[in-house]
C-alpha cells in the first residue's frame, strides 16, 4: 500500500465557508493546504480518534475528530475512493472509517448533543445537523429558549445569521436546562467579551490601515484596537502572518499584520493591519500579570517587565499570543542598499519588499503574493520614460499585479533575485532548469533563510552569461531596450541616405563601409533558417498518411459517449479530467487490449508510409523530367527569338521612320535619358529632310522589301 494519499480539489469547511486546497494522507498524519491564503492545517496521527464517511452537498466528504475535541470536515470525494480511505486508515491510524449518512426526514425536534467544539442535533441515532461552536459570535437566552447568532461570511451569496433552539422545562430541581445549554455553547463559543483587565496597553500608535491613532489593548484572547471613531476586536485565530519591514529612510519600521477573515467598517474590508513605528521610539512595558503566570504562559518568551524599541515590544508581544512566526526581508539589496524597491501600484506609490517565500507591497493597497501561487513574472519596459521599468506579476488563478515606475538601476538586482528563486520569466522563456520546486504542502509563512542562496544568485549570473554569449543577438536586444541612447547609430547605419553611394564609390569612411557588410551578412545568416522552417511547415502534404492515436485516444474515442451519458452537463474540461482519472484506475489487462489495437494502428500507419514514400519518390521523378523538358523548350523559343531579331535589327537601319513607330513607348515608361537621345534624333532626321528631297512611293516599296 503507498504511504501517502493525495486529493486536489478537496474543500474545508471554516467557518460557515468552503475553502479549495489540497488534501495529503501520510504515515505522520494529515494535511490541508488553502489554495487561497496558503495556511497549513497539520493533524498528527497520534492526535486522530475518529474518522467517519458520509454523503453530503458536494458529493462525499470526510469528517476528523481529535482526542482534544477539534473537529475538521474535508468535501469533495467521489463515492469509489471510500475503499483506498477505508484500507488507508486501518494500515496507517488503526482507525475504522464509519460510514454515517444523514438524517434526512424532515423534523424539527430531537436531541442536542454537545461533543468537543460540536453542537449536533441528532434524531434517533442520526445527525440532522452540526454546528461548530467556534461559529457563534453570540448566545441569548429567553424563557425556555436560546438563540445563537453567528459570524457573517463575507464569501458565502447567503448566510446563516440565527438559529433558534425551544428547551422544554424539566422537573429537576436547581438546575435549568436553558442556562445549562447556554453555557455548553459559550464554553466553546467565538464569543469577543472584554471581560477583566488587559494584559498591556499601547497608546496612540499610528495605523495606517484602518488610517488613525489608535490604543491596541491586549487580551489573552483577542486584540481590541480602540480609536476616537472606530473600535475593532481581532481574535488571534484570525491573524494569519506577521511582517517586520524596515522602510526605505531606514528611520521607520512597518508590522503588517495579515488577517483572514478580515476586519470590516460597513462594506470596508481590511485584510492587513499596517502599524508604522519610528525607531528612535523607545518605550518601558509592564505586563499586568505576576511572573508566575507569565512564566507559565508565555514560557520564556516575555517578562514581566521589559523595556526597548516601540516596535520591538509591540512584534514581539504579539509573536508570543498569535504564536506566529514573524517574517522579515531576506538577503535582498536593492541598488541604493535598501531591502525594497520603490514603486507604484494602481494610483499609489509604496514600497515592494522581495522575501524569501513572496513579495508584499506596502501600503496602498497592501498585496502579498506568495511564491507557489505565481505563474510566471515579466519585466516591461516602462510605458511613460525609458529611465524606469515595469514588473508584472501573473498568478495561477489569473490575477495580475503590475508594478511600474522601478528604476532602472534595480533591474540586475531584481532579475538576479527572481532567477535565484526560479520563477519563470515571461519575456526569457522557461529555461531548462528552472522549474520551481517548493513544497505544496510547505506553509507559506515559514521564512527560514536559505543557506545556499548566494550560490544560487552566483549560478543564476553565470547561466544568464552563458546563455548572453551563446545567443545569436536576441539578448543584445533585449538588453539595449533599456538603453536607448545607444540605439542612434545602429540606426544611421542603417537607414543613412549616403550609405550606398559611399559603399558603392569608396568615398566614404573605410571604418564604416567594413561594418557594413559585416552587419548585413549578420542579419541575412540569422534570417535564413527562419524562412525555411516556414517553407518546410506550409509545405506539409494533406495526402500523407495520419499520425497513429495513442491506446489512451483510441479508448477515449471509444467511451465519450458512455462517460457523457454517466455524467449528462458536464463540460469538455471536466469530461477530460474524468477520463484522465478513468484511465488512471483502469486494470492493466484492460489496458493491454488498448495497447494492442495502438501497435496495431501503429504498424498500419509504418506500412501506408512506406507506399506513400515510394509514390510520392516516383511524382518527384516525373516532376524532374517534365521541368528539364519545359526548359529545353524554352531555350529552343529563346534561340528563335534571337534570330528573329537580328533579322528585325537589319531591316530598322534600312528604314529608320518605320522602326520609330514600331517602338514607340508612352512618355509614363520613357526615362530621361531616352527622351534626350530620341529627340536629338529627331532633329538630325529633320535636318537630312530639310536638305534632300523626299522619297518617292517606288524607293519606299524596295525599300520595305
Amino acid at each position: 500500500m503507498a504511504d501517502t494519499l493525495e486529493f486536489n480539489e478537496i474543500y474545508q469547511e471554516v467557518k460557515g465557508s468552503m475553502n479549495d486546497g489540497r488534501l495529503r494522507l501520510s504515515r505522520q498524519g494529515v494535511i490541508f493546504k488553502n489554495s487561497k491564503t496558503g495556511k497549513v492545517d497539520n493533524i498528527q496521527a497520534s492526535e486522530l480518534a475518529e474518522g467517519v464517511w458520509r454523503r453530503v452537498a458536494l458529493g462525499h466528504g470526510l469528517k476528523l475528530l481529535t482526542k482534544n475535541g477539534h473537529v475538521y470536515k474535508y468535501d469533495g470525494f467521489r463515492e469509489s475512493e471510500f475503499d483506498k480511505l477505508s484500507d488507508f486508515f486501518k494500515a496507517h491510524y488503526c482507525l475504522e472509517l464509519a460510514e454515517k449518512d444523514l438524517c434526512v426526514k424532515g423534523w424539527n425536534w430531537g436531541t442536542v448533543r454537545f461533543g468537543g467544539q460540536l453542537l449536533s442535533f441528532d434524531i434517533g441515532e442520526q445527525p440532522v445537523f452540526e454546528i461548530p461552536l467556534s461559529n457563534v459570535s453570540q448566545c441569548t437566552t429567553g424563557k425556555n429558549e436560546v438563540t445563537l447568532e453567528f459570524h457573517q461570511n463575507d464569501d458565502a451569496e447567503v448566510s446563516l445569521m440565527e438559529v433558534r433552539f425551544y428547551v422544554p422545562p424539566t422537573q429537576e430541581d436547581g438546575v435549568d436546562p436553558v442556562e445549562a445549554f447556554a453555557q455548553n455553547v459559550l464554553s466553546k463559543a467565538d464569543v469577543i467579551q472584554a471581560t477583566g483587565d488587559a494584559i498591556c496597553i499601547f497608546r496612540e500608535l499610528q495605523c495606517l490601515t484602518p488610517r488613525g491613532r489608535y490604543d491596541i489593548r491586549i487580551y489573552p484572547t483577542f486584540l481590541h484596537l480602540h480609536g476616537k471613531t472606530f473600535d475593532y476586536k481581532i481574535p488571534y485565530t484570525t491573524v494569519l502572518r506577521l511582517f517586520l519591514l524596515p522602510h526605505k529612510d531606514q528611520r521607520q519600521m512597518f508590522f503588517v499584520i495579515s488577517l483572514d477573515p478580515p476586519i470590516k467598517q460597513g462594506q470596508t474590508r481590511y485584510h492587513f493591519l499596517i502599524l508604522l513605528f519610528s525607531k528612535d521610539e523607545d518605550i518601558s512595558l509592564t505586563l499586568n500579570m505576576n511572573e508566575e503566570e507569565v512564566e507559565k504562559r508565555f514560557e520564556g518568551r516575555l517578562t514581566k517587565n521589559m523595556s526597548g524599541s516601540l516596535y520591538e515590544m509591540v512584534s514581539r508581544v504579539m509573536k508570543a499570543l498569535v504564536n506566529r512566526k514573524i517574517t522579515v526581508p531576506g538577503n535582498f539589496q536593492g541598488h541604493s542598499g535598501a531591502q525594497c524597491i520603490t514603486c507604484s501600484y494602481k494610483a499609489s506609490s509604496g514600497l515592494l519588499y522581495p522575501l524569501e517565500r513572496g513579495f508584499i507591497y506596502v501600503h496602498k493597497p497592501p498585496v502579498h503574493i506568495r511564491f507557489d501561487e505565481i505563474s510566471f513574472v515579466n519585466f516591461a519596459r516602462g510605458t511613460t520614460t525609458t529611465r524606469s521599468f515595469d514588473f508584472e506579476i501573473e498568478t495561477k488563478q489569473g490575477t495580475q499585479y503590475t508594478f511600474s515606475s522601478i528604476e532602472r538601476e534595480e533591474y540586475g538586482k531584481l532579475f538576479d533575485f527572481v532567477n535565484a528563486k526560479k520563477l519563470n520569466i515571461k519575456n526569457r522563456g522557461l529555461k531548462e532548469g528552472m522549474k520551481q520546486s517548493y513544497d505544496e504542502y510547505a506553509d507559506s509563512d515559514e521564512d527560514q533563510h536559505d543557506a545556499y542562496l548566494e550560490r544560487m544568485k552566483e549560478e543564476g549570473k553565470i547561466r544568464e552569461e552563458n546563455a548572453n554569449d551563446s545567443s545569436d543577438g536576441s539578448g543584445e536586444e533585449t538588453d539595449e531596450s533599456f538603453n536607448p541612447g545607444e540605439e542612434d547609430d545602429d540606426v544611421a547605419e542603417e537607414f543613412d541616405s549616403n550609405a550606398s553611394a559611399s559603399s558603392s564609390s569608396g568615398n566614404g569612411d573605410s571604418d564604416r563601409d567594413d561594418k557594413k557588410p559585416a552587419k548585413k551578412a549578420k542579419i541575412v545568416k540569422d534570417r535564413k533558417p527562419r524562412k525555411k522552417q516556414q517553407e518546410s511547415k506550409k509545405g506539409k502534404d494533406p495526402n500523407a498518411p495520419k499520425r497513429p492515436m495513442s491506446a489512451y485516444m483510441l479508448w477515449l474515442n471509444a467511451n465519450r459517449e458512455k462517460i457523457k451519458s454517466d455524467h449528462p452537463g458536464i463540460s469538455i474540461t471536466d469530461l477530460f479530467k474524468k477520463a484522465g482519472e478513468l484511465w488512471k484506475t483502469m486494470s492493466k489487462d484492460k489496458k493491454e487490449e488498448w495497447d494492442r489495437k495502438a501497435e496495431d494502428a501503429r504498424r498500419d500507419y509504418e506500412k501506408a508510409m512506406k507506399e506513400y514514400s515510394v509514390g510520392s519518390k516516383a511524382d518527384s521523378h516525373r516532376g524532374e523530367r517534365s521541368k528539364k523538358k519545359k526548359k529545353k523548350q524554352e531555350k529552343q523559343m529563346k534561340g528563335k527569338g534571337d534570330k528573329k531579331g537580328a533579322t528585325s535589327k537589319s531591316s530598322s537601319s534600312k528604314s529608320p521612320s518605320k522602326s520609330m513607330s514600331d517602338s514607340f513607348k508612352s512618355k509614363e515608361f520613357v526615362s530621361s535619358d531616352e527622351s534626350s537621345s530620341a529627340e536629338s534624333k529627331k532633329e538630325d532626321s529633320e535636318e537630312e529632310g530639310a536638305a534632300s528631297p523626299p522619297p518617292s512611293s517606288e524607293d519606299s516599296a524596295s525599300g520595305s522589301d
